[in-house]
C-alpha cells in the first residue's frame, strides 16, 4: 500500500482533476477523490470520471470518499468511509472482495472496532488542526499515535494505519517513528502553488524517514 495518499480538495485554486494531474506528475500513486459539498450526482460523477482518467494514465490507485454506489458504477479501485457513512459490511457486500475499503478512526476505541471489520487500512487522525474537515475530532498529536500504534504492535496487528490531518513535510520524521504505515495529505498539497514539487518533497522525506 502506498505511503503517501492524496485527498483532493474542492476549495482551492486548482480543480480536483488538475490537482490529481500534478500530484501524479510528482510521483504520487494514490488519489482519494473527495467532493463532499457537491449535491448534484451527475456533476459528481463527471468530476470523478475525469480524476479516474488521470489516475489510469499514471497507473495510480483511485479511491472515492464516501460514495459506494459511485465507486461501483465507475469501477474505482475502492472507497474510503467515515464514521457516519455506509456500514463497512454493506459496502463490502456491494463492492466485493477485490475493492479497497478504508475507514476513518479518531481514537483507540474506534480502531479496536475497525479491527473487527473487513477494512484494508485505517485513516487515523487528526494529527493537528486542519481546515479540510468540519467538526474536527480531538487532535491526536505524536503521543496519540504512539499509544495506539504501540497497542497494535503488542497485539501483533499489521493492518496499515495512515496518519491524517494537517501533516506537513517537516512532520514526517516524528510521525514515521510512531510506526504508522504512511500519511494522507490534502490541503498541504492541493493549495500549494507547486503541487508537483511538494509531492516530490513528501515522497523524498517518506523514503528517507520511513525506510521505503
Amino acid at each position: 500500500m502506498e505511503r503517501l495518499q492524496f485527498i483532493t480538495h474542492e476549495k482551492v485554486q486548482e480543480t480536483p482533476v488538475r490537482q490529481t494531474e500534478l500530484f501524479c506528475r510528482g510521483g504520487g500513486n494514490w488519489v482519494q477523490f473527495r467532493m463532499k459539498s457537491c449535491e448534484n450526482y451527475q456533476e459528481l460523477k463527471s468530476e470523478a470520471l475525469q480524476v479516474q482518467s488521470v489516475c489510469k494514465k499514471y497507473g495510480a490507485i483511485f479511491i472515492i470518499n464516501d460514495y459506494v454506489q459511485l465507486c461501483k458504477e465507475i469501477g474505482a479501485d475502492g472507497v474510503h468511509l467515515g464514521k457516519n457513512d455506509m456500514p463497512i459490511a454493506e459496502a463490502r457486500k456491494i463492492l466485493g472482495d477485490q475493492a479497497i475499503i478504508g475507514a476513518t478512526a479518531n481514537d483507540s476505541e474506534t480502531v479496536e472496532l475497525l479491527l473487527q471489520e473487513d477494512v484494508d487500512y485505517i485513516g487515523l487522525g487528526p494529527f493537528r488542526f486542519t481546515k479540510t474537515k468540519e467538526g474536527l475530532a480531538p487532535l491526536l498529536g505524536i503521543d496519540g499515535y504512539e499509544k495506539i500504534m504501540n497497542n497494535l504492535q503488542r497485539k501483533n496487528i499489521s493492518l496499515p494505519v495512515i496518519a491524517i490531518g494537517g501533516i506537513n513535510p517537516e512532520d514526517i520524521s516524528a510521525i514515521c517513528q510512531t510506526g504508522v504505515h504512511g500519511i494522507a495529505v490534502s490541503l498541504a498539497i492541493a493549495q500549494s502553488i507547486e503541487i508537483e514539487h511538494i509531492t516530490k518533497e513528501f515522497l523524498n522525506k517518506l523514503q528517507i524517514q520511513c525506510n521505503l
